[in-house]
């Protein structure tokens, strides 16, 4: 297991405190990010206050997470330490079913969650307000160096929430407001 600090709400309310706690022992497959940042999205909130269904409890969010490998399993391909990666909304699945094959993984029967939610082995998954997080190498991304990594964190969910759809839509640059109609 792996010594962990963060903040946690311990209860729907009850405010973020420091905490202490154990993450999973890294495996062959996954990263071990000592975080540098992470955003703070509007949908942690609503996670910790109860307001889209029951959550588990105590809980550390964070979803947008930006920082630098610290460890890395003994098949971890495309990472090293020192990398400068970043972590969105997921840390696993399964990868084989017919929605990962798709690159539909968050519908992985499987998929497990940064936060508020149960990993493949059994134990809680803490999410990014803490000083470290293992994921697994497939849900770990690169990140520029050439980029200030505090901008980055926010990408990770509001931004990818806008930019998917224009990507998807082939969205351009509109002249005017008249191109839009």
């Amino acid at each position: 297991m792996i010594q962990s600090n963060g903040c946690a709400a311990q209860s729907p309310s009850s405010d973020l405190a420091p905490w202490t706690f154990q993450r999973r022992a890294v495996a062959e497959n996954d990263v071990l990010i000592d975080i540098l940042y992470c955003g703070v999205c509007h949908s942690d909130l609503h996670s910790i206050r109860d307001d889209w269904f029951p959550g588990m409890f105590p809980m550390v969010p964070g979803h947008e997470i930006v920082g630098r490998v610290a460890e890395a399993g003994s098949a971890v391909t495309k990472f090293k330490i020192g990398d400068l990666v970043g972590v969105g909304v997921m840390v696993d699945s399964c990868l084989e079913c017919e929605n990962c094959r798709n690159h539909q993984e968050q519908f992985c029967p499987t998929g497990v969650q940064t936060y508020n939610n149960m990993g493949k082995d059994g134990l809680p998954v803490y999410g990014g307000y803490a000083d470290n997080i293992v994921v697994r190498e497939e849900f770990v991304l690169s990140v520029s160096e050439k980029l200030a990594p505090e901008a980055v964190a926010p990408l990770l969910c509001a931004g990818i929430t806008t930019y998917s759809p224009l990507k998807n839509w082939k969205v351009e640059k509109a002249t005017s407001l008249q191109s839009l109609v």
